[in-house]
Formats: C-alpha cells, sequence, structure tokens
C-alpha cells in the first residue's frame, strides 16, 4: 500500500501540492470560527449534583442575583476607606448601571470588608453566556469604564470574578501561543540547521506543516459545531506543539530514510518512492498509536477533555496524511537540491557514539536494563506525593493577571469563601410550600459543618417550594479543604433535609468535588482502554503476543517517573500546593502514544537487525548504532518543542510542558535507547512469540536491486517491519 502512495505522489508531484493548496483554502475559507468556554461548569454531563443544582436555580430563582464580575475597590494609600470614599464609590455603581453595557443586567453596592478597607461593586450578566467571549468584551468596556470613573479619587480599583477571569485568559492565552509559536519555530529550524546543515531542510517543514495546522484548525472547528463539543483556549496552544514537534518527527523519519536510499543509489525520485514504502508503515503505526490514545480521551466525562482528544487526533491524521503526501511531493520535487549546500548526505556517518552505545548494550543488557528500570522506578515514587488542584481559571493564567490580584486580596479581605459562596437548594417533593418554621434549623445543621463559615437561608421561589440556604466555606472555593468541606456539607444538606423535602448544593466548590469525581472516573476508564488499544497496534505492527506486554510496562514506568519528577520540581520544589487536575490524562496520553513511537521505530529496527542473521544481542546493539540517531534527534526535537509551553506564563502550561517535554526526553532517551532494546537482548527470540518474525530468513530473488533492505552495518535509522519478510 505504501508503495503504492509513493509512487503516485512522486509521479504526479504537482497535482498532490495542488490538491493540498486547494483543500487548504476551501476548508480555511469555509470553517467556523471555534468557540471557547472557560466555565468549568459546562465540562461536566447533567447528572452530577453541582450541575443539577445550577439548573434548579435557573428554574426556581431565574432572576436570582449571582454576580459575573467585581470592582474591589481601596485607598491608594491603603488606609481604610473615608467617608468621602464611600460617597465614590455609590457614585460609581449608580454611573456604572447606568452605562447598560451589553450582558450587564444588574450593578449593585456590595459589602465593605470588616477592616473597613475593602468595598465592592457587584455586576451581574446575563447566566447562559456564562464563560463565553461575549462576557470577556463586556468585562472588558466593565474594566475601562470603571477605572475612568475612579480618576480624580483616592481609590484604587480592580475588577475581577468569573467575567474578568475569561478576559484575562484570552490575553493570557494570545500571549501564551506566540511565545509558543515563536520558540517552537526557532527550535525546530536551529536543531534542523544542525541535523542536515541545509536551510531548504530546515525551513521545508516549518512551512509545509503551517499549511497542515491551517487544514487541521479547520477540521476541528467543524468537529467542534458538528458534535456540539467544548472548547478552551488552551487547545490551541497545545495543537501548535502537536503538529509541528509531530509533524517534525515524521519529516524526520521520511528524510533519513530518503537520505539512506540516495546513499545506496536509488535514482532520487525512486529513491522517494522507496522511502515512503519502507519507512510509511512505521509512520502510519506510530501516528495510529498516538490517534487512538487521543481517541480514548472521548470516553472521559469532561467536557474539555472530550473535545481535546478528537482535536488532537485530528491534527495528527491530518499530519500523518502530509507525511506519506505532501513532504514527498515537495521533496520530490526539488530533489537531491534539498540538502544543499551540504555534501554530508552523500557519504555513510559512522555513529561512533551509538556505536559504542550499541557495544554497551550489547554486551551488558542486564546491567543496562537493571540500571534504566531503577532510574525509571526512582523517580516514579514521587508519583506518592501527587494532589490535584481543579481551580482552571488561576491555573490558565498569571496570578499577576487583574483578576487573579482581586482573587486573592478578596480571600485576604473577606472570608476566603465569600467570593464563591456554596448554594445548597431545599425543594419539596410533593410540590408544597415548604415549611419556613424548619429553616433556622436547617440553616443551623449546615453552619455547623466544621470549615463553615455562616449558613443562612436567603430566598424563596414565588411558588414556595424552594428554598436558598447560602454557605460561605472558611476556604478558597478550589482549595482540598474547601473540596472536602463541601463533601460533609453535601451530606448533612441531604440527611437533615426536612421530611417531604430533597436538597442539592451548587457553587464553585460543589463544581471542583464533581470534577474530581470524574477525573477519578477517567483514571480508571481512559488509561486502561487507551492502552489496551496501543498494545493491539503493537501486536499487529510486530506480529507478536510477547513483545506488546514489556514496550507498554516501560512507558508505563516512563508515565510514572514523569509524573514522580513533575511532583517533585512543582510541588516539592516550588511549592505548589498540587498539579492541575487534568495533567496525569493528558501527560499519559502524550507519553503513552509518544513513547510508543520510539519503541516501535527502535523495536523494528531491531526485528531487522535479526532478520540479517543476527542473534538478540548483536542486533540490540546494531539496532541502537543505527536506529539511535533518528529516536535522538526526534526527541530531542519534540521534547524542545512541547518545552516552549512554559513560556506561556500560567501553571497549566507551564507544568503541562515540562511533564510532556521530560516523558518524551525519557522515552526517546531511556527506554528505546536502553531499556527496551536490552529487555529484547534479554527475552531473545522469545520476545516474538508466535510469530517468531526474527528469524534470518534467505533473501529473495532481486534482493540486490536498488530497493533491497541495505546490508548489514548499513543506516537504515527508521525501518518499518516488513510482514512478507522480504528486505527489498
Amino acid at each position: 500500500m505504501f508503495r503504492r502512495i509513493g509512487n503516485a505522489v512522486v509521479r504526479h508531484p504537482v497535482w498532490t501540492i495542488v490538491a493540498w493548496l486547494i483543500a487548504a483554502v476551501a476548508i480555511v475559507a469555509t470553517a467556523p470560527s471555534l468557540p471557547s468556554n472557560s466555565d468549568e461548569s459546562s465540562f461536566l454531563p447533567k447528572s452530577y449534583e453541582s450541575i443539577k443544582a445550577a439548573d434548579l436555580q435557573e428554574r426556581a430563582f431565574p432572576s436570582a442575583f449571582t454576580p459575573s464580575a467585581i470592582a474591589l475597590y481601596q485607598r491608594t494609600d491603603g488606609g481604610k476607606l473615608t467617608a468621602a470614599d464611600k460617597q465614590d464609590i455609590a457614585r460609581i455603581t449608580s454611573e456604572l448601571g447606568k452605562k447598560h453595557i451589553d450582558q450587564v443586567q444588574k450593578v449593585v453596592p456590595g459589602q465593605p470588608s470588616k477592616d473597613g478597607r475593602y468595598d465592592l461593586t457587584l455586576v451581574q450578566m446575563d447566566s447562559k453566556n456564562a464563560g463565553q467571549p461575549k462576557q470577556a468584551d463586556a468585562a472588558k468596556v466593565l474594566r475601562e469604564d470603571v477605572k475612568d470613573l475612579a480618576k480624580g479619587t483616592n481609590l484604587d480599583v480592580k475588577l475581577g470574578g468569573s467575567a474578568a477571569q475569561v478576559l484575562d485568559q484570552q490575553d493570557s492565552s494570545q500571549r501564551g501561543q506566540a511565545l509558543i509559536g515563536i520558540g517552537t519555530f526557532l527550535i525546530i529550524l536551529v536543531t534542523l540547521l544542525i541535523i542536515f546543515r541545509a536551510p531548504i531542510l530546515a525551513i521545508l517543514p516549518l512551512v509545509l506543516i503551517g499549511l497542515v495546522s491551517a487544514v487541521a484548525n479547520g477540521l476541528i472547528a467543524y468537529a467542534t459545531k458538528l458534535f456540539d463539543l467544548q472548547a478552551n483556549s488552551s487547545i490551541s496552544s497545545i495543537l501548535i506543539v502537536v503538529l509541528f514537534g509531530v509533524g517534525t518527527d515524521y519529516f524526520l523519519f521520511l528524510m533519513f530514510r530518503y537520505r539512506e536510499r540516495l546513499r545506496a543509489g536509488d535514482e532520487p525520485k525512486q529513491a522517494m518512492v522507496n522511502a515512503v514504502d519502507r519507512v510509511g508503515e512505521a509512520i502510519a503505526s506510530a501516528a495510529g498509536a498516538v490517534i487512538i490514545a487521543f481517541l480514548a480521551l472521548v470516553l472521559s466525562t469532561l467536557g474539555f477533555l472530550k473535545q481535546m482528544g478528537p482535536a488532537l487526533a485530528i491534527a495528527v491524521a491530518a499530519t500523518l496524511v502530509a507525511g506519506l503526501t505532501l513532504i514527498p511531493a515537495v521533496v520530490s520535487l526539488i530533489g537531491p537540491k534539498v540538502f544543499w549546500p551540504s555534501k554530508s548526505w552523500q557519504r555513510e556517518p559512522e555513529n561512533a557514539r551509538f556505536a559504542a552505545l550499541g557495544r554497551g548494550v550489547q554486551r551488558r543488557p542486564a546491567l543496562t536494563a537493571a540500571v534504566s528500570g531503577l532510574v525509571l522506578v526512582a523517580l516514579s515514587l514521587g508519583t506518592l506525593g501527587f494532589n490535584a488542584t481543579f481551580d482552571l481559571a488561576a491555573g490558565s493564567m498569571p496570578k499577576t493577571k487583574e483578576s487573579m490580584v482581586v482573587q486573592d486580596e478578596m480571600q485576604k479581605a473577606y472570608s476566603a469563601g465569600a467570593a464563591a459562596p456554596t448554594d445548597v437548594y431545599l425543594s419539596s417533593t410533593d410540590g408544597k410550600p415548604l415549611d419556613e418554621a424548619a429553616f433556622d434549623a436547617y440553616a443551623r445543621k449546615l453552619g455547623a459543618v466544621d470549615g463553615v463559615a455562616s449558613a443562612r437561608m436567603t430566598q424563596v421561589n414565588k411558588a414556595g417550594t424552594t428554598a436558598d440556604f447560602t454557605v460561605t466555606l472558611k476556604y478558597e472555593a478550589s482549595t482540598d479543604k474547601a473540596i472536602d468541606v463541601v463533601g460533609e456539607v453535601r451530606d448533612v444538606a441531604h440527611s437533615d433535609a426536612p421530611d417531604g423535602t430533597e436538597a442539592v448544593v451548587g457553587g464553585m466548590s460543589s463544581i471542583y468535588k464533581d470534577i474530581k469525581t470524574a477525573v477519578n472516573h477517567d483514571y480508571r476508564t481512559v488509561f486502561p482502554v487507551a492502552a489496551l488499544l496501543i498494545m493491539v497496534i503493537l501486536g499487529l505492527l510486530l506480529r507478536s503476543v510477547v513483545a506488546p506486554w514489556y514496550l507498554m510496562a516501560s512507558v508505563g514506568l516512563g508515565f510514572g517517573a514523569t509524573l514522580g519528577a513533575t511532583v517533585w520540581i512543582f510541588q516539592e520544589g516550588q511549592g505548589h500546593s498540587g498539579l492541575m487536575f487534568m495533567l496525569p490524562v493528558i501527560m499519559y496520553l502524550f507519553v503513552v502514544a509518544i513513547g510508543t513511537d520510539y519503541n516501535i521505530l527502535m523495536i523494528a529496527r531491531l526485528r531487522e537487525e535479526a532478520r540479517e542473521g543476527r542473534e538478540p544481542r548483536e542486533a540490540a546493539g546494531m539496532a541502537l548504532r543505527h536506529a539511535g540517531p533518528t529516536v535522538a534527534a526526534a526527541g530531542f526535537i519534540l521534547a524542545a518543542t512541547f518545552a516552549t509551553m512554559m513560556l506561556a506564563g500560567n501553571a497549566l502550561l507551564t507544568e503541562m510542558g515540562f511533564a510532556v517535554s521530560f516523558g518524551i526526553a525519557v522515552a526517546a532517551f531511556v527506554m528505546a535507547m536502553f531499556f527496551t532494546p536490552s529487555l529484547t537482548a534479554l527475552i531473545g527470540h522469545a520476545a516474538w512469540w508466535p510469530g517468531h518474525g526474527d528469524r534470518a530468513r534467505e533473501a529473495p530473488a532481486g534482493a540486490g536491486s536498488p530497493d533491497a533492505g541495505s546490508v548489514p552495518g548499513q543506516n537504515r535509522d527508521t525501518v518499518a517491519p516488513d510482514p512478507s519478510g522480504r528486505r527489498g
């Protein structure tokens, strides 16, 4: 199949390129805009209690006041607010309400702090658009207007709240994407220049993957609209890295093979056909593992991850198609001039360092496996200290953003939970009005829960069938303590509800508790499904039942080592209270899927060396000697591109960037280089049971043709296993 693809593309390179350009223009021109939602509650299914509470609030209290934006006032000298200051605050609040800003429904005064140094203006917006760009636009206008109204006074005013957080997230995301894009571009450009010393080869993948990126983003927007998926601004930053990182990997696999075939004496166009033929299966299998791992996220209960899975799968699929069609077409048009001005492509490098590493693995496979395995196990011990945090807003922007400053100052000035109180909605089960005589006793029971600062009944709906009890916690809504306390509040709310009533608990802490439950569900579902499907791909590729088990075990150790190192650096080293809640899921998928890519390349090369008649240990040494440079180059570029996410300046992308780049480095430079080949050497022929695909076979007639497999010792960096057993 891959030979037919190569022949078709090389025979019609211009038509292939034109087809890509037409498809790109059509998709980009007609694709809908990619929506963005930063409302955490929208990521949960309707069955969760916090979502039931939100729906009940909409029905029972459609005009209930829930602030979407909060203006926080304090004196510029930090002192207590004077009578004149309070008059200014009242004037600003009144004038702000008269402006009739889009999305703004009410503007009312808030409560001053107990120490008299802070006061608030509360702004209610249309709840149907919570987390949407419309409210970010409204927050931008509010922020400008409230600061203008405060000019000439002794007041310093800042705008916070959920709408302001959406605005700040957008700004942070745009800045982060720009930094990530520039960093990724420079890393790929410089690294490819060092590897090939050819400017065309350094620039070419950036141009081609840029085209693929436009196509992929359009397809993702179509899929998001078609399947009514949720989107988040962080996905765009991840997509940049996935497209350019993975795309460069596939470009490298193909170019190493193309260069090898030219060295073997192939005519340039035939060299590209042979390159696609021989490396196509390895690229397709590697991409298949990544796509399946990403699609496993569809099983997640969180809308954010449900959308991320198909989006990343579409991006990798588009990159795979480009790697087998667009890149070969363009390179076949340019020919060997693509390597200009370097002459090094014409001669076989000695790879002395990788040859020495290969000899080390060949002589001492048990020691190599033990040392590399112990390193992974030691790093994995850090997972015991893992703790999750659930505040997506705080994690996706720097603490210096205005909305985050407001959140921190409100925690100090008021009860830590005042900015996001918990609501207990008590409803009658028979449709009759509630007994108001029981309200005080019920509020006292809620207030008696350890960790609750206050609890009181605040409103009853017109029918008298639902009452809202506002419960203020002592802790900020996203903290572990608040999540634990809201669990106890739920227990009391349910068990002590008066006869004939039922209670549901809403608010941000309740949402975070449900997110925690959902993530734990995903750990138990997504992880094993992704691992099982990747093992199936490995089994089909290698025609072995044994090898997939220890390959997945090694990748599992790599995941543990990565998570452990991330915990030690960010929780222990930098004092973070925890890591972002979705990090282990995302890290697992990237590290497992992409780590498997490098294992596929190394094990495929090892099998081919065995088919040349070498014993398992010698085959492992030769595989490392010849496939090592490709794995090292691809691993370095991909790890470095993911590391650019740390430039975004927020906790989520910093933690993700470090974790995934570290995991890829472990996958390339520990697992694929040492752990996997040494284990395969130790297990020997049994690793290929029941297929015995490593046995030496007689070369078929024509094996000496230009398309024949390379002779022993030739550099065949990325070799795909051949189901027929032929070497040509």
